[in-house]
């Protein structure tokens, strides 16, 4: 491990903590993105910066806010973010029993990708002539904000336009259910299935369903939602294979789970990875290539890959025609919670 690839302590379940730095409003500007040493880490700090004094441009925050305490390496890298901070100690804190990914996506701006627009205040307008997600701040991951969501959102748009077309779809790491939302607004006769090895993301997801109108179940257009490591529930192998497979989640995971996820996907059909950084890009393609996987389309946003895989059809391969042990045609009821 080099000596940015940093991590911190096992996290204690509701301990959450926050690093404070005083910065000025050029090196806050210049922290609007991702920063990619942090995204090698098992559980990233979400960063927020601010004005502490309006009108001073001299006199603005960075907050930093960590599930499990934060180590020594984390606080450095922190302080190196921003120079003027050098000699000053940072204000490091315990949080109340408070949900501090919730406090820390509160006041997030909304955020538009190809077709979609997400706004996370039920007080932010609609964006006319999008279609709009309500995705409000949460105990998960996956507002929009993040390049990676952004990512797919995008690609899963394009894929759209230029005529794909998925009848059985899994988002795997849903987190609030976004991608799995957006892909059964663009393919609406699916089949869809969404899973998270959180049990809170699940209720999360469940939750957004019902604000933006989404239907749970395990027929066609509606969504099944469960709780798996990966593709490790017997449901998700029932239903499938799968012509569209989504994995938004770290590099690493991505690579461990290639062999699971890549036989859960139908001959000829697509997988789309994100979540990771474009030094991790050539590692993840080799784990897919080595199941078959052939890249399709690569699109970077900042050091964000997002790649379209497809999987090497088979002399005669014919597309399955059968879903949960039912033809397509049947709804076998609702999935479970």
């Amino acid at each position: 491990m080099n000596d940015l690839a940093i991590s911190s302590p096992p996290a204690v379940r509701g301990q959450s903590w926050k690093v404070t730095f005083p910065c000025t409003r050029a090196e806050a500007e210049a922290l609007d993105g991702d920063i990619a040493a942090f995204a090698l880490m098992d559980r990233p700090p979400v960063l927020m910066t601010s004005e502490a004094e309006p009108d001073n441009e001299h006199s603005w925050r960075l907050d930093a806010y960590f599930e499990g305490r934060p180590s020594q390496a984390a606080i450095r890298l922190l302080r190196s973010l921003v120079p003027s901070a050098a000699g000053v100690k940072p204000l490091v804190e315990q949080l109340p029993d408070e949900d501090w990914v919730t406090l820390s996506q509160q006041g997030l701006e909304p955020v538009t990708a190809g077709r979609f627009h997400v706004r996370n205040l039920s007080s932010d307008p609609a964006a006319p002539g999008h279609v709009n997600f309500l995705i409000e701040a949460s105990r998960a991951f996956g507002t929009g904000q993040h390049e990676t969501t952004a990512g797919c959102l995008i690609k899963l748009d394009r894929m759209r336009r230029i005529g794909m077309r998925f009848g059985n779809v899994a988002d795997i790491g849903t987190g609030t259910g976004l991608l799995a939302f957006a892909a059964l607004h663009l393919w609406s006769h699916a089949y869809a299935t969404a899973s998270d090895i959180d049990p809170v993301a699940v209720e999360i997801s469940a939750a957004n369903a019902a604000v933006n109108g989404v239907t749970l179940g395990k027929g066609q257009g509606q969504l099944a939602l469960y709780a798996a490591a990966g593709v490790d529930h017997p449901a998700i192998a029932t239903r499938a294979p799968y012509d569209l497979l989504i994995a938004n989640i770290l590099a690493g995971p991505l690579i461990e789970l290639a062999p699971s996820l890549c036989a859960m996907v139908e001959e000829g059909g697509t997988i789309l990875l994100a979540g990771l950084l474009q030094e991790q890009a050539d590692a993840v393609l080799a784990a897919y290539r080595a199941q078959g996987m052939r890249l399709a389309e690569r699109t970077d946003r900042g050091d964000w890959p997002t790649l379209r895989l497809r999987k090497r059809p088979r002399i005669g391969w014919k597309r399955p025609t059968r879903i949960d042990g039912n033809a397509r045609g049947e709804a076998p009821g609702f999935g479970s919670l």
